[in-house]
């Protein structure tokens, strides 16, 4: 089974009021010596921040991200992408 870490790698936000409108987000799924990554934004209309920038966690966006993206979905997809890598259906190469 594959253990899967979620990480926010950055965040686009407002100067102003710092609300944030994008969340870059990379979800990797690691299974002995293979792994697959996830990578996307997730964005969102202007408004008032409910939680002051400098106290946001990468809980909190992660929270926000999962609101948007199906996290059982993009972890099932990982491991079959690294069921995939253990047990290959195709190769390349040449026979000589």
């Amino acid at each position: 089974m594959s253990q899967v870490t979620w990480k926010i790698n950055t965040l686009e936000s407002n100067t102003a009021d710092g609300f944030v409108s994008v969340a870059h987000w990379q979800a990797t799924a690691v299974d002995g010596e293979h792994s697959a990554s996830a990578y996307a934004t997730v964005s969102w209309a202007e408004g008032t921040p409910a939680i002051a920038y400098d106290n946001l966690t990468e809980a909190t966006v992660l929270g926000w991200v999962w609101e948007s993206v199906d996290k059982a979905a993009t972890e099932a997809s990982l491991a079959a992408q690294i069921a995939l890598l253990k047990n290959p259906v195709k190769s390349t190469g040449v026979p000589w």
